[in-house]
């Protein structure tokens, strides 16, 4: 996934199922709110 203007380098865990906090720490850090990242992914 890419943000124009933005670089953000994360370490997505590779499981099944990510933690709640966890997801939604990662996505802050890539700079976006939850509902850009809901209709990036949807």
């Amino acid at each position: 996934m890419t943000k124009p203007g933005a670089v953000a380098t994360l370490s997505v865990p590779e499981h099944a199922t990510v933690a709640r906090g966890t997801l939604r720490g990662l996505i802050a850090r890539a700079g976006l709110t939850v509902e850009d990242f809901l209709s990036a992914v949807g």
